[in-house]
């Protein structure tokens, strides 16, 4: 009897004891990061050395992609879990206009099973930079957090050296605010910052809750512009010295109308000195967004809980540097749908992983790992055998769309299949890359690939038949 009463005492030590060392998360997003800009990706320019230092103790995904390369439905599908196609969630929201209250979110999830589930500043679709201005909660979803945090800030207003590096059509004023390229060399430190704010705040909740399970979602606003960073972190990038990516002539000829980025080095009159001075000061951020992101996870190593907790580390899409002439986001070209994406769980080796994977796999993933169940009718697929087994493809390929849902994406790992519409009639993209990574050659056009083009095709409208078979509800004859 003695004996058995011991037994039972011990089973529920261990309980407790189990339940003490529920995994924490730590989400940490950029704004606009492409992977060109960080060097553990491969680019030695970009100083990023605790982003580098978290993929050498992680997995590295070097084939990861945003499902929407605009923030608002980007994040939405991410947060939710089903594609954009499936919620028809285009547009600046959260997503729960079409979710409805019934479905949860992935922080959701965590927060209606116990876990304090708290963001900083941008996880769902907030306006960079009016809502850091305000301190507005922009288009957060309430209902998936047990507290939010803003972190205002004066953005593109902030005193120092400013100026702007596209001419058209702003004439010569050195700031201009609203979604451009304005650079501000700002005075004072990090904590004046946006970023620096919700670094700050980060490791405060993480030292304030660090004896309860927590699912704590940190977003830095950097590096979407406007440009803005203490000045010191512009020393490391002399414009001069900036190189600028490969171009080749009358590259937009082969390329359908549709698929000429919204802003671009032409209509923004930009000279070769301004497209430097661009590049220069996008580095600029991501390292002044790097110095934050070290800063907590600092934090998390100085509490002791980087046993206890899972850290995930990405961005919302990626962003074009001078590619073919392109600037911002938007295009379903390479820089502008891969994303970096780096896991980190306790005891997992580091590795890297070239299976393609997409943002929508997180939510089932991490919910897997902790052990929480989550609706089934999610679209995202669970990548964590890549944890144990780098080599393992979860996917053949990978799905992306824009322009309100109407061009469509279809990569694998011979072709990137690109289509304007869904019966074409707004023309193809389509590039073999294993000879041609950036892209310069369409070859939809080119009656030697019409069989991969078909095939392609197939690839598509198959995907959109899957991806609309849900229960969400929602007519999609309705334009």
């Amino acid at each position: 009897m003695t004996r058995l009463i011991l037994f039972a005492f011990f089973i529920g030590i261990t309980a407790i004891q189990a339940q003490e060392k529920k995994y924490n998360v730590l989400f940490i997003i950029a704004d606009d990061l492409t992977t060109t800009a960080v060097s553990a990706y491969g680019n030695p320019i970009p100083k990023t050395p605790n982003i580098d230092k978290l993929a050498s103790q992680s997995v590295k995904y070097t084939r990861a992609y945003s499902q929407y390369p605009v923030c608002g439905p980007s994040r939405a599908s991410m947060m939710f879990g089903y594609y954009p196609n499936a919620s028809t969630t285009y547009g600046y929201v959260s997503g729960r206009e079409n979710m409805g209250p019934q479905r949860k979110s992935w922080s959701q999830l965590f927060k209606d099973h116990g876990y304090y589930a708290a963001r900083v500043s941008k996880i769902f679709h907030m306006g960079i930079p009016i809502d850091i201005e305000t301190g507005s909660n922009g288009e957060d979803d309430a209902a998936s957090w047990t507290e939010r945090f803003n972190s205002q800030a004066p953005e593109w207003k902030s005193e120092g050296d400013a100026e702007l590096v596209q001419n058209n059509p702003y004439g010569n004023k050195p700031r201009k605010g609203g979604n451009v390229m304005t650079i501000v060399r700002a005075e004072g430190g990090d904590s004046i910052q946006s970023d620096g704010k919700t670094a700050e705040k980060a490791s405060s909740l993480i030292r304030e809750h660090k004896n309860e399970p927590f699912f704590l979602a940190v977003g830095f606003v950097r590096p979407h512009v406007p440009f803005v960073a203490p000045k010191e972190y512009f020393k490391s990038y002399p414009y001069r010295e900036m190189i600028l990516p490969p171009q080749v002539a009358n590259d937009w000829d082969d390329i359908p109308q549709r698929g000429i980025n919204y802003v671009n080095s032409v209509n923004a009159q930009m000279t070769e000195e301004q497209e430097k001075k661009a590049i220069a000061g996008y580095y600029a951020s991501v390292s002044f967004m790097d110095a934050q992101v070290g800063k907590v996870l600092k934090t998390l190593e100085e509490e002791g809980l980087e046993d206890n907790t899972i850290v995930i580390f990405t961005s919302d899409h990626g962003f074009h540097l001078n590619e073919h002439r392109y600037w911002m986001k938007v295009s379903l070209h390479e820089e502008s749908v891969r994303v970096p994406l780096i896991i980190k769980v306790p005891g997992k080796k580091p590795a890297v992983s070239n299976s393609f994977v997409e943002l929508l796999d997180l939510y089932p993933t991490v919910a897997n790992l902790v052990g929480l169940e989550y609706s089934k009718d999610l679209q995202g697929k669970d990548i964590g055998k890549t944890l144990d087994n780098p080599d393992f493809e979860v996917r053949d390929m990978v799905f992306s769309v824009t322009q309100g849902g109407e061009s469509f994406l279809i990569r694998n790992k011979d072709w990137a299949y690109i289509q304007y519409d869904e019966d074409a009639g707004a023309g193809m993209e389509l590039y073999n890359m294993k000879i041609d990574s950036q892209q310069f050659n369409n070859l939809a056009y080119n009656p030697l690939y019409a069989n991969v083009v078909t095939e392609m095709q197939k690839a598509l409208k198959l995907k959109l038949k899957d991806v609309r078979n849900n229960d969400l509800g929602i007519d999609y004859t309705k334009k």
